[in-house]
């Protein structure tokens, strides 16, 4: 069925029964096992990954689209099937949720990100995950970019940091950064993942 009409169809249907249908989507970025553990664990991993089950599961109970979205190389380290690639042990799958995979940190270029949200009506984003600096920076912006006003976990993503700054540091300056970013028109809020509401 073509994009448009699919969704045509879903908001007859929902109209039909007094139902809403959630136009906002959460896209967790490389939550994978490699960035989860051993030298390239990002900071604070553990509680990292508890704020992210938690959003997921905010979205899950409201109907909005869960999206994991994988990253993968040509090289050993997260290559595509490897343990490294598989989504971090402790994350929450459900069979529900959609999966993306990319090899650059755009989570749009390509791959079907686009036309996904587009299939689920989507108009907006909530994102999370990590590398801070590198694929939730970029995905982000790309976002904006597209028009879609995007919701940033305040402190649902994260860094290993590099010898100038620390993971910490990495995350303000990102935090602090993207949400001052007037020009594409749609913007980057922040919001702690307790705080997170779904439908508002």
């Amino acid at each position: 069925m073509h994009v448009a009409a699919h969704w045509y169809l879903r908001a007859r249907v929902a109209t039909m029964y007094g139902m809403s249908i959630p136009t906002t989507a959460v896209l967790v970025i490389d939550v994978q096992q490699g960035l989860f553990e051993g030298k390239h664990a990002v900071f604070d991993s553990e509680q990292l990954l508890a704020r992210i089950n938690q959003v997921t599961a905010k979205a899950r109970a409201a109907g909005a689209p869960v999206i994991f979205v994988q990253h993968q190389t040509d090289v050993d380290f997260l290559r595509f099937q490897t343990p490294s690639w598989e989504l971090a042990s402790g994350l929450h799958v459900e069979a529900s949720d959609l999966r993306i995979r990319k090899c650059t940190p755009d989570a749009f270029l390509g791959t079907e990100l686009e036309s996904l949200l587009d299939e689920h009506g989507i108009a907006d984003l909530v994102i999370c995950g990590v590398h801070t600096e590198f694929c939730v920076d970029t995905t982000a912006r790309r976002a904006m970019a597209l028009g879609y006003p995007v919701v940033l976990v305040q402190d649902g993503h994260s860094s290993e940091g590099n010898a100038h700054l620390t993971p910490s540091q990495v995350i303000w300056h990102h935090n602090t950064t993207l949400t001052h970013i007037h020009s594409f028109g749609p913007r980057v809020r922040l919001q702690t993942a307790a705080d997170l509401q779904f439908g508002d």
